[in-house]
């Protein structure tokens, strides 16, 4: 049965999901919706959408079940109110990470989705890259022994500039949302919501953080060691060690083909899984096997653990002394 699909806003994140989604035989791209009817007839033209429209029109469309789910890749502070306005209308939901900007506006999805029965995952794609996943089992199996310590930096050097929304604090901009997501969503998947966040980090001359090093710390004793940056490139790598050994995420981390395990007393062991096209395949694999299933969350991706890492995001935002707001949408 094909799955059809809408896409909330023509970005460059719904570029490369829509260029993704066309590799899976049993999903279509029906609805393409945004502020501008005719950016969003120029994405449905080039990516084979028979509708297009504004917000308003999308979520209609899915109202009418023309839409088994949507996929909302606006800017951060705008996915409140999609999310809500989708639920509403009891379409599925994909929601771009960060989830949101505030942990509370990330509450009133959850609540919302879970109250109306309605499906919803926080599009974290990097858990289910097939290289993730192995490390995963690996970890699981206890081929590293008891885990430790969670490592990974993600650095992405931007000139800074006001104007762009990279840097724009009313669309979601600064190093935490939009790249420190990624390490912090990793040391939550392997080892649960922290005791205690520590941050220290830099800000642009508008209040824009541009870097950050993160500390989670557990009371057993655990720990994630985590930095991002709007400010440099770093190597995007990842290691997580237990008392048996280590294993490396090769850069860069969120999407790698290769991890590489290292076994105390024993020679690396290098084990290749690439992922498919860009790797957004495996995310809506799962949301499909999600669908059919009759499931409201995912157990890879529950929407507990979106709130355990808007809790963190947050936490690092007020130790650094930004401050971001939800937005609004014109529905």
């Amino acid at each position: 049965m094909t799955t059809r699909w809408g896409i909330a806003a023509t970005g460059q994140m719904a570029e490369v999901f829509a260029t993704d989604l066309a590799l899976v035989p049993d999903a279509e791209l029906a609805f393409v919706g945004s502020r501008s009817v005719e950016s969003a007839s120029d994405f449905a033209d080039r990516f084979g959408a028979p509708g297009a429209g504004t917000y308003r029109e999308l979520v209609e469309a899915g109202r009418a079940g023309d839409l088994d789910v949507l996929y909302v890749a606006t800017p951060h502070p705008h996915h409140r109110d999609l999310a809500l306005a989708a639920i509403e209308a009891g379409i599925p939901l994909l929601v771009e990470k960060a989830f949101t900007a505030t942990l509370g506006g990330a509450q009133e999805i959850v609540d919302a989705a879970r109250a109306a029965g309605v499906f919803c995952m926080e599009a974290m794609w990097t858990r289910f890259q097939p290289a993730i996943v192995q490390a995963r089992e690996l970890v699981a199996a206890g081929e590293i022994g008891e885990l430790l310590l969670v490592q990974a930096d993600f650095g992405a050097w931007r000139a800074y500039d006001p104007d762009s929304r990279l840097f724009d604090l009313a669309l979601g901009g600064g190093s935490v949302l939009d790249l420190g997501v990624y390490p912090i969503s990793l040391a939550q998947h392997l080892l649960g919501r922290p005791d205690r966040v520590t941050v220290t980090g830099t800000t642009y001359p508008n209040g824009a953080d541009a870097s950050a090093a993160i500390q989670l710390s557990y009371a057993d004793g655990r720990a994630a060691a985590l930095t991002c940056s709007l400010a440099n490139a770093t190597p995007v790598r990842a290691i997580i060690s237990g008392t048996g050994g280590s294993i490396e995420l090769e850069p860069p981390f969120h999407h790698p083909s290769r991890i590489v395990v290292r076994r105390n007393g024993h020679e690396p062991q290098a084990v290749e899984r690439p992922p498919t096209g860009r790797g957004y395949v495996h995310q809506v694999e799962e949301v499909h096997a999600c669908l059919a299933a009759g499931l409201t969350e995912s157990p890879v991706m529950p929407l507990d653990d979106t709130l355990d890492v808007q809790w963190v995001l947050g936490e690092c935002l007020d130790q650094l002394g930004v401050s971001v707001s939800e937005g609004s949408v014109e529905l």
